[in-house]
């Protein structure tokens, strides 16, 4: 298997992912010109995004098809839910919300809104997004509590709610008093596979 990846990206959430499974795997990073080139697109990923999971020539795309994918094909890592539907369930329940819900919130902290051409309203549409970051976080917060993992059990879902709290950090999002999330942070930081992870991609 090699991912493919760029530093500070969603990614990250796959790469922490396929450290936790413990099976061998290569990396290859990409950088944001890369991505956006021709050689790129053509070959690896006509959005030119990460991440992208390569096996035996088959190249997967989008986050949440490749999480699954590794949760279904290492069952053993135990990242899918409990083996039940319903465990099942609970974790697509939050990949989704972090995945159609918290991440596209960031867009306007990422630049989607520079077309505006206000600085003033671009700004606005800015501090809308911190707005709407705080309330779902509080949602996340909320679920976290008595937990230690967002669904219940340490899962797919878990790398990417840690992936958008970095940005959240990254981006001045309020997060006071959300005391939950700060132990999940903490909790993940302190995980050998993830430190790991993070000092491959910044290395």
């Amino acid at each position: 298997m090699k991912l493919y990846y760029s530093p500070g990206a969603c990614s990250l959430a796959d790469h922490i992912v396929l450290e936790w499974i413990g099976e061998p795997y290569t990396t290859q990073r990409v950088s944001r010109d890369e991505r956006a080139g021709a050689d790129f697109k053509q070959r690896i990923n006509p959005a030119g995004a990460v991440p992208v999971l390569e096996q035996d020539g088959w190249l997967l795309t989008q986050n949440s098809a490749i999480l699954n994918y590794l949760a279904d094909t290492f069952p053993q890592a135990k990242l899918g839910g409990d083996g039940t539907p319903k465990g099942r369930a609970e974790v697509n329940r939050w990949l989704a919300f972090v995945n159609s819900d918290v991440h596209p919130a960031f867009k306007p902290l990422f630049g989607s809104t520079a077309y505006l051409e206000d600085a003033a309203t671009i700004e606005k549409t800015k501090d809308a997004a911190r707005k709407t970051l705080r309330a779902l976080f509080e949602r996340a917060d909320a679920q976290l509590s008595g937990r230690e993992w967002i669904a219940g059990e340490r899962s797919i879902a878990d790398p990417y709610l840690f992936v958008t709290l970095r940005w959240a950090k990254g981006q001045n999002v309020d997060l006071a008093g959300l005391d939950n999330l700060a132990a999940f942070f903490a909790r993940m930081e302190a995980d050998a596979a993830v430190r790991k992870v993070l000092a491959d991609e910044t290395a």
